[in-house]
Parts: C-alpha cells; structure tokens; sequence
C-alpha cells in the first residue's frame, strides 16, 4: 500500500471512529442491543431525529457495525458496549474525538513549547483512556501479572491486611481489580486528576470495595507516609514530569520484601522506522497527548508514551534500585518490570 492509499484508508477509519461516538455518546449501540431497529424505531428509542437516524444506520451498515436489517453484526455487541468485556474497544471512538478537539491546541504548544494540561483533554480521553486498560486490569492483571511473579501474589494472599500504593492510579479500575482479587488487602490510590479521582470513588463503591480502597489527589513524587506491601505504576510512569523522583520516593515506604510492579508500553529497546503498529499508535498519542500533557507540569523529564525498557531501568538505578528486572510477562500493549 502506497502512502497515498494508507491516508485515504485512515481518512475512512477516522471518520468512522468519529461516527462510532456518535453511536456510543447517543446510547444508539444500546438501543440496538435487543435487536434491529429501523429509523423511526431508533428516533423514538433514543430521543434523537428521525433523519439523522436513518442516515446513521445506513452508514454504520455500509461500514460493517450493522448488518443491513440495522442489527448489531456479530461480535459488535462485545466490541461497542460491554465495556470491560476482554473484546471491548468502544472506546476508540472517544481517543478520535478527544484528540481531534485539542489538536488545535498541540499545534499551538508545538510553536510556542509550553504544555496543556491533562484536565483540558477533557472527559473524552479520560474515560477513553480508562475503558481502554480496565479490560486488562478486569481479566489480566490478577489472573496472570501478578501471579506470574509468586512472591508477590504469595504476598497479597497470606498477608493479613496487606496494603498496596497505586500511582496514577486513574480511574480506579486497577484499584478495585486488585481490592477483589485479594480480600486481605487494602488499596490506596492516588493521581493527579481530580475528576480521575472522582471516577474512582465511583467505580470502588459500584464494586463494592470502598471499605478497602481509597483514592486521593495528591503527587506521587511526594513520599508516602505509610509502608506498602506493594507499589503498583501502569501505563503512567512515562507520563510523570518526574519518573526518577517518584521512584526514589516511594522506595522508602517499602515494606521488607516489598516490591515495585510497573507496567507501561511495549515498544522496540532502540527507535527503529517504520515501527509497528502498536509502536505507531503509541508515538501519535506521545505527539498528540502524553508528551504535551507532561510538558504543563513543568518536567524534570518529558518523556512521551515510548518508554523504552533501558531507559526505565536506568531510571530505576538512578533511583536507587539496584537489580530492577524485565517480567517475562506476554501482552500486547505493555511491559512489566519489578524493582526492589
């Protein structure tokens, strides 16, 4: 495929990832979900206009959502809406049009050098970041992250009262995977978003954790006053201003034997071009996302999404770790790494 095909070809799949928000944001994909309806059906069922509704289902049939009786397709049930499901990725649409909507802004912080503020990316991406990791954190990382390391799970099952750290912690959904998996343990989660925090307070008392999990704004890089069982990091190091202080904060609140567990992007040890796909995705969101969200807080370090394995290990001996290890954990998306 020549360059001009591949444009053409994202040109189609942007557009229709903005109409997949569309579907999700009007809760059309919902109403869709016991069965096919047509125009008329879908304005009444959902509020909206009868002529935009046949448009839309004419175009979500054209490009394979639908089938053409304007029934959900195979598998789009589990893709579009059973968020947390492992097959979910609904949440595309809402990466398009989050950062579609500040783009306008990076291109302004590209001239001028200063940052943007995670805030201002807005609902779009916080949520889209969130329903995009909660899949691994509902299906993986108790199943088969941790257990991979049997120190660590050992740890969490026998201690009573065992308590675990997780910075950027976002969401929440990492908090409470944790929080259910291992009832002796208590969670402490802290980020710096506060409607990130609000979102998890919600998600903790939906699942029926909030007795063991609690979430604060508040800096990682500030030092913990409590001694953790466990710190966990995921997909969030590379966005830290200060990745080497916050590692050398929380390594005194370790307990004897405790551990640092950090996941963040698989991508090549050395730049190599043309990457991967993966790689691709994660360097356009570096562009278009982390690095400028890292460039507002004023960083010691402004990293980016591609987080190299040396570069992380060399962060963690300059924090004072002296034999941080790469996990020998398979996924698509992130690599792990423990340092004591």
């Amino acid at each position: 495929m020549n360059l001009t095909e591949r444009l053409l070809t994202a040109l189609i799949g942007a557009a229709e990832l903005c109409t997949v928000e569309l579907g999700r944001e009007l809760g059309l994909y919902e109403a869709l979900r016991d069965g096919p309806l047509d125009a008329a059906g879908l304005a009444e069922a959902t509020g909206i206009d009868e002529r935009y509704a046949r448009e839309w289902l004419e175009q979500q049939a054209a490009a394979g959502f639908l089938t053409a009786e304007f029934a959900l397709a195979p598998g789009a049930a589990e893709a579009l809406l059973d968020e947390g499901g492992p097959q979910f990725l609904g949440t595309a649409g809402e990466f398009a049009v989050g950062l579609g909507l500040l783009t306008p802004r990076v291109i302004e912080a590209f001239r001028t050098g200063e940052g943007i503020p995670y805030a201002d990316y807005g609902r779009h991406i916080r949520h889209g970041i969130a329903a995009f990791n909660r899949p691994m954190f509902d299906h993986e990382l108790t199943t088969t992250w941790l257990p991979a390391v049997p120190e660590i799970e050992a740890r969490l099952r026998s201690t009573p009262g065992a308590r675990v750290l997780d910075l950027g912690c976002g969401a929440g959904h990492s908090s409470v995977a944790l929080a259910r998996a291992y009832p002796a343990i208590t969670v402490r989660g802290i980020d710096l978003d506060p409607d990130s925090i609000t979102d998890a307070r919600t998600a903790a008392a939906a699942a029926g954790v909030a007795d063991r999990v609690t979430f604060a704004v508040a800096d990682a890089a500030s030092s913990p006053r409590d001694e953790y069982d466990l710190v966990t990091v995921f997909e969030a190091l590379h966005d830290m201003g200060d990745p080497v202080g916050v590692l050398r904060a929380v390594r005194p609140s370790l307990a004897p034997g405790g551990s640092v567990f950090i996941g963040d992007e698989r991508v090549s040890d050395e730049f190599v071009a043309p990457a991967g796909e993966i790689e691709r995705m994660q360097y356009a969101f570096s562009v278009l996302h982390c690095l400028p969200a890292t460039r507002a807080e004023k960083p010691v370090i402004a990293n980016g999404t591609v987080l190299r394995a040396p570069t992380l290990l060399a962060w963690a001996r300059s924090a004072g770790y002296e034999s941080p290890e790469v996990l020998p954990i398979e996924n698509d998306f992130w690599r792990f790494y423990r340092l004591r």
